[in-house]
């Protein structure tokens, strides 16, 4: 049974020498079941947001980190997001 989905984009580094990795994390809960169950996948997103505290990452967080901390240039960020409008 599903326990989990991990998405990971390898993106080019700011410094242009090598890759990091961005990455999403879906946990199994009664409530994403549902949602896979109902054929709804839509919501997912909805979940994932409000998963954090379970351990659940969103790609554009990821992105935002891996951009704070200086990894990855903007428009890499802008270019693998879910919403580039978060990284305007």
């Amino acid at each position: 049974s599903l326990k989990g989905v991990i998405s990971q984009q390898l993106l080019k580094k700011a410094s242009g020498q090598g890759r990091v990795c961005a990455f999403e994390v879906l946990t199994w809960t009664p409530a994403v079941a549902n949602i896979i169950r109902e054929g709804t996948t839509y919501k997912l997103l909805s979940v994932l947001q409000t998963g954090r505290k379970l351990g659940m990452t969103l790609m554009d967080d990821s992105l935002k980190r891996l951009l704070k901390e200086g990894l990855i240039t903007k428009e890499a960020a802008r270019t693998a997001a879910h919403n580039p409008k978060n990284f305007q």
